[in-house]
């Protein structure tokens, strides 16, 4: 492992934050899957549901969105590419996931970064459900 790097905050002089800091912290939002908004990503016969996203009223971030993905044996999301960025967190289960130059095989505890306009679907080769959690900024729609 590296060396750690020390993240100082805000310091007095530097750029502020884009957001402005409000008089009276708001309150963290709590939620379980459960309480997500249900979805299918369109061509996709993988179900998923998005915990943090502007159309959840339990978590209505407006630029960040968390999404559970659920593919079941055999299933697969198909390749595409999108404006926003993304992070795949493998939590459970094994894949092979297709970029435009090649295919990488992925297991439980991989972080895949996807920059803007990456290529990229998922397939799951285990026998197992393969869940995925999704970090994406911004958004998709």
């Amino acid at each position: 492992m590296g060396k750690y790097s020390v993240y100082k905050g805000y310091v007095k002089g530097a750029t502020p934050p884009v957001i402005p800091k409000p008089e009276k912290s708001p309150e963290p939002m709590i939620l379980t899957v459960q309480q997500g908004i249900p979805v299918l990503f369109e061509p996709c016969e993988s179900p998923a549901v998005r915990v943090v996203h502007p159309t959840n009223p339990r978590a209505p971030s407006k630029s960040f969105g968390i999404t559970m993905l659920y593919v079941p044996p055999q299933g697969s999301v198909a390749t595409g590419s999108h404006e926003p960025e993304e992070v795949y967190v493998i939590l459970e289960g094994q894949g092979t996931m297709q970029f435009a130059a090649y295919r990488r095989e992925v297991k439980k505890g991989e972080f895949i970064y996807l920059p803007p306009w990456c290529v990229h679907g998922i397939e799951n080769t285990g026998t197992e459900m393969l869940v995925v959690l999704v970090a994406t900024s911004p958004t998709n729609p």
